[in-house]
C-alpha cells in the first residue's frame, strides 16, 4: 500500500467531525493524540463511542491468516466491512493476496491508498467507472483487477465502455443459484457465458467465482456443498473447452482463479476448493474472500461462524464495543442510554449489554440484568432487572451484532488495550 497516503491519515485533525473524541484535544492530530496514549475513560472521550478491542483485533487478523495458509487458500478479505485502509495494511502484511471490493467507490478508495490487487465481487457496467478503471490499469502495470460477469448484456456494456488498445479487464464468470443473489443460473449457462467472455477483445477470462452466503441457511449446508461442487465443475468444463487459453493481443492466463467464501461457510469453501478437486490445465488461485472476521460480533456471526466450536484459542473474538451513558432513569425497570440507531447496528439483532462502569468509582462489573429492548434514533431503551442497579452517569459497554453496519456509522474509531489505553484511531471511509 501507499505508505504516504496512510501517513496522511495520521495528520487528520481530531475535531468536531468525529463522534466521541475529546473536546479538550480538538486541535491535535491523530498522530499526536495516539502518541499521548490517552485513556478512554479518564482523558475526555465522550459517549456514545464505538471502540475496537486491540487484543481481539490482533487475534482475529492473525487467526484468519493462519487458517487460510493452513488450508492452502489465497485470501482477499472483503474490505466493505470496515472500509478502513489501516486494517487493509495489516491484512496485507499478514499475507493477504489482495482486498475484495463491492462497489466502484470502494475501488477508488482502495487505489487512493495503493492497494495493488483488487477483486470486485460484482459486475462492473457503469461507463464512467469503467473509463476510470481503464485509465488506472494503463497507468499502473502492477495493478491487478478482477471482477464478475454474469450476463451477455453486462459483457456488451463493458466492451462498449472500455477503450480499444488498453489493458484487458480480467473477469471471472459468476455462478449463482436459484433464489439467491447475482450470478448465472446453472453450469451449462455459465459455460456459455464463459465462452462469450473468452471471445471478447477487451476482457480476459481468468476464472470462475461466486458467493455462497445467500444460497442457504447455516442449518442447510448441503445446498452450499452442492453449489460449490457446481463451481468446481464449471471450472473444469471451461478449462476443458480451452476458454482460458487466449493469447494473441491478450496476455496468456498464467493461473485460473476459483473464488468463493463469505464469513458463514468458509470451511465448506476450503473443503471444496482443494488441489485434489481442482485439477486444471494450469495453476489455480483458490481465493477466499471472507470479511466480517476482522471484528466478528457477539450475536449473528458468533452463532454461525465455522470456528464457533473450535478450541478457545482458535475461535474468533468480538472486537467491537459501543460505550454509552445512562442519561435517564425515568421509571423503575427502565434506563435510557445516549446511543441509538444512528450509533449501533440493529439489522441483525439489538445490542447486548456486556459491562457497566460506575460513574462514581470507575469500577466495572458484568451488565447482569440489563437488556436492550428497543432503539430510537439517539436512545437505547434498557430493561433493568431486579438488583441490576445502574445509575444516571454510568457507562454501559454494549456488544454488537453485524460489524458491517456498525463500522458505517463511525468515521474515527479508537483501538483500545485492556487497560483503556488508546493505541490507534482507525479511519473509515463510508
Amino acid at each position: 500500500m501507499d505508505r504516504l497516503a496512510l501517513e496522511q491519515l495520521a495528520r487528520t485533525v481530531v475535531d468536531w467531525r468525529f463522534k466521541g473524541m475529546p473536546p479538550t484535544r480538538e486541535e491535535v492530530t491523530v498522530a499526536e493524540l495516539t502518541a499521548a496514549k490517552p485513556n478512554l475513560f479518564t482523558d475526555g472521550f465522550t459517549t456514545p463511542l464505538l471502540t475496537l478491542d486491540a487484543d481481539a483485533l490482533r487475534h482475529n487478523l492473525d487467526l484468519m491468516a493462519r487458517w487460510t495458509a493452513a488450508h492452502g487458500l489465497a485470501f482477499a478479505p472483503h474490505g466493505k466491512t470496515p472500509l478502513a485502509p489501516q486494517l487493509y495494511q495489516r491484512q496485507l502484511e499478514l499475507g493477504a493476496w489482495g482486498i475484495t471490493a463491492a462497489m466502484p467507490s470502494h475501488l477508488r478508495m482502495y487505489r487512493a491508498f495503493g492497494v495493488r490487487r483488487v477483486f470486485l465481487a460484482n459486475e462492473l457496467v457503469d461507463p464512467a467507472a469503467l473509463a476510470w478503471l481503464a485509465a488506472e490499469l494503463d497507468a499502473d502495470p502492477e495493478f491487478r483487477f478482477v471482477c464478475y460477469v454474469d450476463s451477455v448484456r453486462g459483457i456488451e456494456l463493458m466492451e462498449a465502455a472500455l477503450p480499444t488498445g488498453g489493458r484487458p479487464v480480467d473477469v471471472v464468470v459468476e455462478l449463482g443459484a436459484d433464489g439467491a443473489r447475482t450470478g448465472v443460473r446453472g453450469v451449462t449457462a455459465a459455460v456459455e457465458l464463459a465462452r462469450r467472455a473468452a471471445a471478447s477483445e477487451r476482457l480476459r477470462l481468468v476464472g470462475v467465482a461466486g458467493y455462497e452466503g445467500t444460497i442457504a441457511t447455516v442449518d442447510d449446508r448441503a445446498q452450499v456443498r452442492a453449489w460449490l461442487a457446481d463451481l468446481v465443475e464449471l471450472a473444469h468444463q471451461a478449462d476443458a473447452a480451452g476458454l482460458f487459453e487466449r493469447a494473441g493481443e491478450l496476455a496468456v492466463v498464467e493461473e485460473i482463479i476459483v473464488s468463493a467464501g463469505g464469513s458463514e461457510h468458509f470451511d465448506l469453501v476450503a473443503e471444496a476448493l482443494t488441489e485434489q478437486t481442482l485439477r486444471l490445465s494450469r495453476p489455480v488461485l483458490r481465493l477466499l474472500r471472507s470479511g466480517a472476521y476482522v471484528t466478528h460480533d457477539e450475536l449473528h456471526y458468533a452463532a454461525i461462524s465455522p470456528l464457533r466450536d473450535a478450541a478457545e484459542a482458535e475461535r474468533l473474538r468480538p472486537a467491537l464495543r459501543l460505550w454509552a451513558q445512562v442519561v435517564s432513569r425515568p421509571e423503575p425497570g427502565l434506563a435510557l442510554l445516549n446511543a441509538g440507531k444512528r450509533d449501533v447496528p440493529y439489522d441483525l439483532g439489538l445490542p447486548l449489554p456486556d459491562v457497566v462502569r460506575s460513574a462514581a468509582t470507575g469500577a466495572e462489573r458484568p451488565a447482569t440484568g440489563l437488556t436492550v429492548s428497543k432503539l430510537a434514533d439517539q436512545h437505547a431503551f434498557v430493561a433493568v432487572g431486579s438488583g441490576a442497579g445502574v445509575e444516571v452517569g454510568d457507562w454501559v459497554g454494549l456488544g454488537l451484532s453485524h460489524p458491517c453496519t456498525a463500522f458505517e456509522k463511525w468515521q474515527l474509531i479508537p483501538e483500545v488495550e485492556a487497560d483503556g489505553t488508546v493505541v490507534d484511531l482507525i479511519r473509515t471511509f463510508f
